[in-house]
């Protein structure tokens, strides 16, 4: 065989093994097992909708289509959130989904711009109910790795705290500025005070969390509040009420106790578009639909959770190629 024909063979194979996609089939049947015997029901909704994110740090992948004959610009799911929302404010109760979701230019080692999540609803949970119920579910796709599931809870604050020496909460523009020259950060990100906050937390806070336990990282500064309540934390400075959850420095899930104010959520969208607005970025319609479902909808908490990113860990794997078949490169 030519060097050239050996080079053509191997432009159509995956950049995952046979095992990875196995392993990935198995993950599906344990997750689905879970539920199921929780009584949470599993749905599929649209990958694409009229309504975009306006949040200003995601970027919709754009699709053209047509509709009864219109030509319409319509926007791939970055999370089928909007669209489950609206099922549990028509009586759906707990529900789950595993699905495609669409980031736009989201490439490397943790990243394809298209990847599976598993996204999930509890009415009437709290959020405690959820990280015990995650930590639950954690526990059954990883047991073969962690005799047992005891997870941290740490606020952003204290993780800050610990390895910054610096309160994000209370820290202005030029305190977070000062802490980056400190540490050895020189990148000029003009006036963006979260972008600082997240330039710090990415290198410094990140990649140390979950490596003993998975730690579930609660109360995120309000500006981060997105579609989750805000509340007053202990020392009386306001939170979102919201988790993430990480394991071996790696971000695996997302968890809010949902808004369910649509005029707040309405200004924070119409706060999105102004910024994107100032940034240059295209202006995303608002998503009428969820706005007028949300007065309907039970007190909740929802959670998304990365698939690829959970079977990596699960595989013992350091990059996203080694665990989907194609990524977004050789599509």
């Amino acid at each position: 065989m030519s060097q050239q024909s050996d080079l053509n063979l191997k432009t159509y194979q995956p950049t995952c093994s046979i095992e990875a996609l196995k392993a990935r089939a198995k993950l599906y049947q344990k997750i689905r097992t879970f539920f199921a015997g929780r009584d949470v029901l599993e749905v599929e909704t649209p990958i694409i909708s009229q309504a975009g994110v306006t949040d200003v740090h995601l970027a919709s992948v754009r699709a053209l289509r047509h509709i009864e004959g219109k030509e319409r610009i319509q926007y791939l799911q970055t999370s089928p959130e909007f669209a489950m929302k609206r099922l549990l404010a028509s009586g759906s109760g707990p529900i789950y989904q595993i699905c495609k979701v669409f980031r736009d230019d989201e490439h490397g080692r943790k990243h394809n711009s298209e990847f599976t999540m598993l996204e999930w609803y509890r009415p009437e949970f709290d959020l405690k109910d959820l990280m015990h119920e995650t930590a639950d579910l954690l526990h059954s796709c990883l047991h073969h790795r962690f005799d047992e599931i005891r997870p941290m809870i740490l606020s952003y604050k204290h993780a800050f705290q610990d390895r910054l020496d610096i309160n994000p909460l209370q820290a202005n523009l030029n305190q977070l500025k000062d802490t980056a020259r400190r540490v050895g950060l020189t990148l000029d990100l003009g006036d963006d005070r979260l972008a600082y906050m997240d330039l710090l937390f990415s290198h410094f806070v990140e990649p140390s969390l979950g490596f003993d336990t998975p730690v579930f990282l609660t109360d995120f500064p309000p500006e981060m509040a997105s579609l989750a309540k805000v509340r007053i934390d202990e020392d009386g400075e306001q939170v979102a009420a919201r988790f993430e959850v990480y394991i071996e420095g790696l971000e695996l899930a997302n968890a809010y106790d949902e808004l369910l104010d649509a005029q707040t959520l309405r200004q924070r969208f119409e706060a999105d578009n102004l910024e994107r607005k100032q940034q240059g970025l295209t202006e995303m319609p608002l998503d009428e639909h969820l706005l007028a479902a949300l007065p309907h909808m039970p007190a909740c908490s929802g959670i998304a959770l990365g698939i690829d990113r959970l079977l990596m860990i699960a595989t013992e794997n350091m990059r996203i190629d080694q665990v989907i078949s194609f990524p977004a490169a050789i599509a």
